[in-house]
């Protein structure tokens, strides 16, 4: 059986009465289903800690994008400008999680804004608009590109750390070129970035693009862009779902008591 792998939904309004619904993009299910080789269990932002009931199936855990921003109450930020998307619900039931599924070395994978839930869950901070920061750049979603270009085409380069655990699970090329090009749709970044959490990445404006969790047992690994958009034609893309698949598989094996399993995983 494949391992299963959780991702992290969020409360949204749905048809004409707003009614809220739990919803995950299909992009990571894809994924789930395809270079990581899972079976794909979506996670409802249930607005508590699930975390007990969770990780004695959980063989990993997808920390999806959004378009709503983490509360600043969590890291004592100021408010949010009116008007930007929150969901406290899902941020009661992720930040927990993290804890717990990096305590019980469970693999993770945090993208976009799980990787803000990763850095502010761990006791790290953000900045809420890094496009209105001094000398810093748009990392936004542009207004005038069509979406599917906008989450496909790649928007800047960011330089990886040559010894660091993204490098090892990318490809050749972009380990000997120590850079890599991403598609970019936050606004929010790390502004402080948490005890537990080392840099791996970074935009050419100095933001932190990717984080490892130092001592973590198992693969923990957040990025701020969207490797789900084109892992289908983005070798790179591609590479880290494997990565995060094969943790996954060993991560099962040795839950279900099958070291053998676990070794070919490996």
């Amino acid at each position: 059986m494949r391992p299963l792998v959780g991702i992290s939904c969020c409360q949204k309004p749905f048809g004409i009465f707003g009614t809220p619904n739990h919803a995950a993009s299909d992009t990571y299910v894809r994924a789930v289903r395809g270079p990581v080789a899972g079976t794909p269990v979506l996670l409802p932002a249930a607005g508590e800690d699930l975390s007990a009931e969770l990780l004695p199936h959980l063989d990993g855990l997808i920390l999806t994008g959004s378009r709503s921003n983490v509360w600043p109450g969590h890291y004592e930020g100021p408010p949010h400008a009116e008007g930007t998307p929150e969901d406290l619900e899902r941020d009661a039931t992720t930040l927990p999680l993290i804890r717990a599924v990096i305590a019980h070395g469970v693999p993770l994978l945090a993208i976009c804004r799980g990787m803000q839930e990763l850095n502010v869950a761990l006791g790290g901070s953000l900045d809420q608009r890094i496009q209105d920061l001094p000398g810093r750049m748009d990392h936004s979603t542009p207004s005038d590109q069509p979406i599917p270009r906008v989450r496909t085409g790649k928007a800047h380069a960011v330089r990886v750390e040559a010894d660091g655990a993204l490098a090892a699970v990318l490809t050749p090329e972009a380990r000997r070129a120590g850079r890599l090009a991403v598609n970019s749709l936050h606004n929010q970044g790390v502004q402080r970035l948490a005890p537990r959490l080392a840099a791996e990445a970074w935009a050419p404006d100095g933001t932190v693009e990717a984080v490892r969790v130092d001592g973590a047992a198992a693969f923990a690994l957040g990025v701020q862009w969207h490797p789900e958009y084109d892992w289908e034609r983005d070798a790179d893309s591609q590479a880290i779902f494997i990565a995060f698949g094969r943790a996954c598989a060993a991560h099962r094996a040795a839950r279900l008591g099958a070291p053998g399993l676990a070794q070919a995983a490996e």
